[in-house]
């Protein structure tokens, strides 16, 4: 063969040669990363596998949560307390754990829309503070069945708090944002607070 037929041949091999090279190495590539033994741990996805490929919506929920004490059905009690907590001002060391009903007005016979369901615990010696640990368990309408995680800190006595927002599922998996608490009432006698709820999350 003359060099001329070689330098006609040449480009065209390289580029069929290059071509099959990486396609092998697609096709025996896994996405599954063994360790040392060859077990498998994790793996990489596509976003659009999980329903991602779509751009995020930013949604706004508002609705009244009702935290009851006293009673004869309260829906949130006392499940530990600390050698001191009787004798301190803010509660301090006091853990509750609630159920409290979510509804779309400030009457707790309004329409339920879910339920909060967690743990909170005093955890400021120096004003009324409380770490929050709960999901937002929706029953109502197209968010029925999903549920937003709070984590954070709540000055109950302040004029307005924030919370964020940690996670989700259903229809709020990979959610993120924040929540803004505001108190409508409080009776001190029976128990018994009602939180208006702002929550502005971040969502597919």
């Amino acid at each position: 063969m003359d060099k001329l037929a070689i330098q006609k041949i040449t480009p065209t091999f390289l580029f069929l040669f290059i071509f099959i090279i990486k396609t092998l190495v697609t096709a025996t590539k896994s996405d599954y990363n063994p360790d040392h033994n060859g077990e498998i741990f994790s793996k990489n996805l596509s976003r659009k596998k999980l329903g991602l490929h779509m751009a995020e919506k930013l949604s706004h929920l508002h609705f009244y949560f009702h935290d009851v004490i006293a009673g004869r059905n309260p829906t949130a009690i006392r499940i530990a307390e600390g050698e001191t907590t009787k004798n301190s001002s803010t509660w301090f060391g006091a853990v509750m754990m609630m159920d409290d009903p979510l509804t779309v007005g400030p009457e707790l016979s309004s329409k339920k829309v879910g339920r909060a369901q967690g743990i909170y615990g005093s955890a400021s010696q120096s004003e009324v503070g409380f770490l929050m640990v709960l999901n937002y368990v929706f029953t109502e309408g197209k968010y029925n069945g999903s549920t937003l995680s709070i984590l954070g800190r709540n000055a109950a006595l302040s004029e307005m708090r924030e919370m964020p927002i940690v996670g989700g599922s259903g229809l709020f998996r990979f959610a993120r944002g924040y929540a803004q608490a505001k108190t409508h009432t409080l009776n001190v006698e029976t128990g018994e607070a009602v939180v208006e709820y702002n929550v502005y999350v971040l969502h597919y």
